[in-house]
């Protein structure tokens, strides 16, 4: 067991860090946050696709993991095989979103519920996070979570029509001479083959960082990924240290994801994955506990996913225990590292996971 201590703003707790190697033989990390070593009831935290799990340690701000220890839960933090802190993104075997709904999310949850007992678990997702949560808990491989919060996008994502435009079109043509595209115009430099994209796609920004210049047209695929208002200072200075490069060989399945409206599996006809329903909506019913659909009102990729999927649920699974929140203001990563989002955010998703069930 590694035990190392955490930022000062919590320094009373520690961090475990755990190399969880999956089915499939994907080393990733998984991170356990504890203070004492009683038993609590464990949340296991999922980032988006390109972020980290550090988004829910932003030491400038009162971050997601300090509210749970408060509260008297244990947080563990997942790097999914999208994590910018391991090499999957850009050095890695390509790997598709239904790798992470079969081995990474249900191998992170049996490692979990064998080290915490009797314990509840459940589960705070953000954007991909969600999406491939919702796909691994349609399929049956994560049963009797005690509550999912699903930040973003759950199973209904719905893009804009411009957003949907240039993930087909402009996404075919980066790909055809980019494997990734970069957020860090540092590591970049002024003389790089990808300086031509930063300055077409931060041509629109007010703002002079060219990092957040890219995120702000989220990679080019259009809306930006958070409220630029929302930000610290410091959180806005060190944005390519929490979301790294985005793999353009992942954007097919996308595209494919977001056409149908759901989350759909990737490697059709492949006995490794045949457990994924073909259509994640249509097994619904098998999602076996209460589920948060969190937005910000002002999110600009996902737009209304969340408020459409309650709707659909609601219509279509009415025994299912789904609620929605909109959070004004906000727009989609700045739901968690937002200067405010504990005053604003976090506390729905306390009120939600302290219910009893």
């Amino acid at each position: 067991m590694n035990l190392v201590p955490l930022h000062k703003p919590v320094f009373e707790a520690m961090v475990e860090q755990i190399p969880l190697r999956v089915a499939d033989g994907t080393l990733l990390e998984l991170r356990r946050v504890t203070v004492d070593n009683a038993p609590r009831p464990a949340v296991l935290l999922l980032h988006g696709h390109t972020a980290s799990s550090d988004m829910f340690l932003v030491p400038e701000i009162r971050n997601l993991v300090e509210v749970l220890l408060d509260a008297g839960y244990e947080p563990w933090l997942l790097d999914w095989r999208g994590s910018c802190r391991l090499p999957y993104n850009e050095t890695g075997a390509r790997f598709s979103y239904d790798e992470v709904a079969v081995y990474d999310i249900p191998g992170a949850v049996a490692f979990i519920r064998e080290r915490i007992g009797g314990q509840p678990l459940s589960v705070v997702a953000h954007c991909i996070g969600a999406l491939t949560l919702a796909m691994s808990m349609a399929a049956g491989l994560v049963p009797g979570l005690a509550g999912v919060v699903a930040q973003g996008v759950f199973l209904t994502p719905k893009m804009s029509g411009l957003s949907r435009l240039r993930v087909a079109l402009g996404g075919e043509v980066l790909r055809s001479t980019f494997d990734h595209v970069p957020t860090d115009f540092r590591k970049v430099g002024l003389w790089s083959k990808y300086t031509p994209l930063f300055g077409f796609m931060s041509r629109r920004s007010d703002c002079p960082d060219p990092t957040c210049r890219m995120l702000q047209s989220n990679w080019g695929m259009g809306g930006s990924l958070f409220n630029h208002e929302n930000l610290d200072r410091r959180t806005h200075d060190r944005l390519a240290d929490l979301v790294g490069a985005i793999p353009l060989w992942i954007l097919p399945h996308l595209r494919r994801v977001e056409l149908a409206q759901t989350i759909v599996p990737w490697h059709d006809g492949d006995d490794r994955f045949a457990m994924l329903p073909a259509n994640a909506l249509d097994s619904a019913d098998r999602i076996d506990c209460p589920v948060l659909l969190l937005s910000g009102s002002r999110n600009e990729f996902w737009r209304d996913s969340n408020k459409l999927c309650h709707e659909v649920l609601s219509a279509r699974q009415p025994q299912l225990d789904v609620r929605y929140v909109e959070v004004p203001g906000y727009g989609h990563f700045d739901a968690f590292i937002g200067r405010g989002a504990a005053l604003d955010v976090f506390g729905h998703i306390l009120r939600f996971l302290g219910e009893p069930r």
